[in-house]
């Protein structure tokens, strides 16, 4: 149970908005390099996440996918996206077993981390998060599927029946979506993006450019 002593802590625990989708492999890279800032840093330095679609304009109403909407992205699209992504998994020392992962819909992901943050402490918001993360890039599972989250939440310890609720819930659905058009308000047209005191930093960026980001403020 947190106490206003916690609540006071984090208040003024410093904090970096990140706009995310879990399908995009330059977040899962994008949160290395933060976590290789990260480590470099005295104080902790804490993560909003904010959902983001990277599908939004290939969604139906009722939530699924309509892969025969165009969304102008090409075979050479996809092929200039893998070799940026192995030039970064060098760069930053990740392993990945996707490169691109255009067959998973992240939205369940998205509802249930959304979920878990809005519930549980930093922490295991974090854990989960984490491992969203580490099981579609480095263990290639589909993170759409209910069941692959029920267990990915029950090892960060959240109870499997209250994601399964979750992604059930009509108004948590839309509260997401909701947040996705909020990213779009705000500017964002791209993930991840990084935002810090009114300053922000769009793609995977690397350590040194998210200390600048956040200590030159």
């Amino acid at each position: 149970m947190s106490t206003d002593a916690d609540a006071d802590a984090d208040a003024e625990t410093p904090t970096i908005t990140v706009y995310s989708d879990y399908v995009c492999p330059f977040c899962y890279l994008g949160r290395e390099s933060l976590r290789q800032y990260q480590q470099t840093r005295e104080d902790e330095l804490k993560i909003d996440w904010h959902p983001f679609d990277l599908r939004g304009q290939q969604r139906r109403p009722d939530g699924t996918i309509d892969h025969s909407v165009d969304d102008g992205k090409d075979e050479e699209y996809f092929e200039q996206a893998k070799e940026n992504v192995r030039r970064l998994q060098e760069e930053y020392d990740v392993e990945m077993t996707l490169e691109v992962a255009t067959d998973v819909d992240s939205l369940p992901a998205q509802i249930a981390s959304y979920y878990v943050k809005e519930h549980y402490p930093y922490e295991t918001w974090l854990d989960f998060d984490g491992a969203v993360f580490e099981a579609l890039w480095t263990e290639g599972r589909d993170i759409g599927d209910t069941e692959v989250l029920v267990e990915l939440a029950a090892e960060a310890g959240v109870d499997g029946d209250e994601v399964r609720s979750a992604l059930d819930d009509e108004e948590l659905g839309e509260a997401v979506r909701e947040r996705f058009t909020a990213a779009q308000r705000h500017g964002v047209t791209g993930v991840p993006t990084f935002a810090y005191e009114g300053y922000a930093a769009r793609g995977a960026v690397p350590p040194e450019h998210l200390e600048r980001l956040v200590e030159s403020v």
